[in-house]
């Protein structure tokens, strides 16, 4: 069966907005950059993908990577999510949401305590991946975008793997991010109270790589990995 081919480039520098991706709170925050929507995405690892099963919402977290102007997801072939998205030629409805957490904001106030965070929320209809080439490609994305160069250097899913193994596709369309950045916005009434207050910024790291007992001798640490 010959799959969709992928999107072409865009040029347009930004998103439309749409009634969907304009937030009610806070809407100067939102944001339909392309740039910053992609470095977004690609700064984290884990989605939650949001749909409607049996007329209830659900929201399952998972491993994406972005192709361009498209997100891939993977999971199980007995996944309800994945199997709804190749059972319907129109797709399947869905929301996906990505979102750091960059720091805490600590006010004298209770009320006035939040988080600087950079977000992405994605409206769309996810469709199965059929075609075995971009099937493929997808799957070596997902694998490189958890570590960059590691697809490569690892086996390929082999038929029994790939058979077992579902992929859908999202393609970026209807997008907005939304960021807070800054510090503490307590009122004025509240600036002289004698409560610390500030910002807690949080940062993501890697620890030295733990290698697997059961490594062939002569097993190297790859270049890819040290770089970390």
């Amino acid at each position: 069966m010959q799959g969709t081919p992928p999107p072409q480039p865009r040029t347009a520098a930004v998103y439309p907005p749409t009634g969907r991706t304009v937030p009610t709170r806070s809407p100067g925050r939102a944001a339909y950059d392309r740039e910053l929507v992609h470095a977004i995405l690609d700064e984290g690892y884990v989605c939650h993908l949001g749909f409607v099963r049996d007329g209830a919402p659900v929201v399952l977290p998972t491993l994406y990577a972005r192709v361009g102007e498209r997100l891939y997801v993977h999971g199980s072939t007995g996944s309800r999510p994945l199997r709804a998205a190749g059972r319907a030629d129109a797709g399947l409805p869905v929301c996906l949401t990505v979102t750091h957490v960059d720091g805490l904001v600590l006010a004298r106030s209770a009320f006035h305590h939040s988080v600087n965070y950079r977000s992405v929320v994605v409206h769309g209809l996810a469709h199965d991946v059929t075609d075995p080439e971009e099937k493929r490609r997808a799957l070596d994305a997902l694998v490189d975008h958890v570590v960059p160069g590691r697809a490569a250097d690892s086996r390929p899913a082999d038929r029994k793997e790939l058979a077992a193994t579902a992929v859908i596709r999202l393609d970026l369309e209807e997008v907005s991010a939304k960021l807070r950045t800054g510090g503490v916005n307590d009122e004025p009434e509240d600036l002289a109270l004698p409560h610390w207050a500030g910002v807690l910024p949080l940062r993501k790291g890697y620890d030295a790589p733990l290698p697997d007992p059961g490594l062939a001798p002569g097993t190297a640490l790859p270049s890819y990995l040290a770089a970390l």
